[in-house]
């Protein structure tokens, strides 16, 4: 699984990459998670606000934080 984590930098985006590799360990998710902070590259992915997270090429979650639990949802359902 890849995980693009999609944020400029501020404080949502920071504390969404930190959920993120949170979740991904403690359910031991075999999947690598990068961070994308180029506007230009962000916007391609048709994403109307960040944060954000894509998963394999779809859009999960865009312009908020989830709830650690609502995340481990979005990405066991994956």
């Amino acid at each position: 699984m890849n995980i693009i984590v999609l944020g400029t930098g501020c404080a949502k985006c920071k504390t969404l990459e930190q959920l993120t590799r949170k979740v991904v360990a403690d359910l031991n998710i075999n999947a690598v998670v990068t961070k994308e902070e180029d506007i230009t590259k962000i916007i391609s992915y048709g994403i109307p606000r960040t944060p954000g997270i894509v998963v394999d090429g779809h859009i999960v979650v865009s312009g908020r934080v989830p709830s650690e639990s609502e995340l481990k949802q979005i990405l066991t359902k994956l």
